[in-house]
């Protein structure tokens, strides 16, 4: 673990120093799902502090096993999220991602409003590429598109006059794909919105870009990626029997 974790940072060390900047603004989120609570566990002893899981139930189980060292971790929800969920989702993680409605942001506004919980930290997840196979907001064309503009645009401000919540950036899966480079444009595009977005609600940071996984974090780096997921660079092929 210590030595794919080295590896890793060296990959985003470099990635920074070619996008002028500073290691500092890029964090790691390891993408632990379907790995087992102890390989979490080994990742925090080598150095790492946030994890991401793509369901609750699954993280539900392992942060209860971790219960030890819960205030060193950093718990990110960034897989879809039903709204039967979303009590639980509040209770369990830092940060959701995978924000893709305005019923879900209403749902867990009032969660967090009836336990009492601080503003949670959400990002708005957006597929840009237009796969069907992606989750999100529809944002595919949004530049040229005043349509699809003045939607996403509304729909950010209704989300925004939530309490309880606070929208901390955006989010978006990439096409995979052998060519990193390729995807590029899906990467300048959310950045891009998530601009128009910080312009539009001041009152909510949009500071992070949850964008870059494992084949591509070195490009998602050089457009701005605050937070990268990694996984399967990191803790090897997942093993879906255990899902």
């Amino acid at each position: 673990m210590h030595d794919a974790l080295t590896r890793i940072h060296h990959r985003l060390h470099a990635a920074c120093h070619h996008a002028q900047r500073p290691i500092t603004s890029v964090r790691l989120i390891g993408v632990s799902k379907t790995h087992p609570a102890q390989t979490v566990r080994e990742a925090w002893q080598a150095g790492l502090r946030d994890f991401g899981e793509n369901r609750v139930q699954e993280a539900e189980q392992k942060i209860l096993e971790l219960a030890d060292i819960r205030h060193a971790l950093t718990w990110h929800l960034i897989g879809h999220l039903q709204r039967n969920k979303a009590k639980r989702a509040v209770q369990l993680f830092d940060y959701i991602h995978s924000v893709d409605s305005f019923e879900l942001a209403q749902t867990l506004s009032r969660h967090c409003g009836e336990l009492a919980l601080p503003p949670k930290q959400i990002l708005l997840q957006y597929n840009v590429s237009g796969e069907a196979s992606k989750e999100g907001f529809n944002a595919q064309g949004w530049e040229s598109s005043p349509t699809i503009r003045a939607d996403l645009y509304d729909t950010v401000r209704r989300i925004g006059a939530l309490p309880h919540l606070h929208i901390a950036g955006v989010m978006t899966i990439a096409p995979y794909t052998d060519d990193a480079e390729s995807v590029r444009p899906v990467f300048v595009s959310l950045r891009n919105l998530r601009d128009a977005f910080a312009a539009l609600l001041p009152n909510h940071s949009f500071r992070e870009l949850s964008m870059g996984m494992s084949g591509d974090v070195d490009v998602a780096i050089a457009e701005g990626a605050t937070m990268v997921r990694v996984g399967r660079a990191l803790f090897g092929e997942r093993d879906y029997t255990q899902q």
